[in-house]
């Protein structure tokens, strides 16, 4: 195996160490220090792709799941679920819930999604689903 892997490999050893918010810092730190904006593929692949008519209602079968609000009585609740659902650390679902409206899942299938938003009415919170 070359240096060059070698370093590749640690590489992507140490990042899949990182929480969400942590690579989430680190996305920024890089587009402040090349100068560049993160874009995410799929606009660009749907806007090469030839056009054709879309099915009408087509339903959604992925969702991203957005944490609207929390009332102040309710935060402990509702940090405690964010650590369950993203696996972050106290300090960084704290964050996340003082720091709303936030992204507690990019993509997840219908059936998490609505589980999700279940839970957080219940623990008083207030999300929205998006389909993608």
């Amino acid at each position: 195996m070359s240096t060059q892997e070698q370093t590749i490999e640690k590489l992507v050893e140490e990042l899949s160490k990182l929480s969400v918010l942590e690579m989430s810092k680190l996305k920024t730190a890089l587009e402040d220090k090349w100068g560049v904006k993160a874009a995410s593929g799929a606009p660009m692949m749907m806007a090469a792709a030839p056009t054709a008519a879309a099915p009408a209602a087509a339903e959604s079968t992925e969702f991203k799941v957005t944490l609207e609000e929390t009332p102040a009585d309710k935060k402990i609740g509702m940090i405690k679920l964010v650590r369950e659902i993203t696996g972050l650390g106290l300090k960084e679902a704290k964050d996340l819930v003082d720091g709303a409206p936030k992204v507690l899942k990019e993509t997840c299938p219908k059936a998490e999604a609505e589980d999700i938003s279940k839970k957080a009415t219940a623990a008083g919170g207030k999300v929205t689903l998006k389909g993608l």
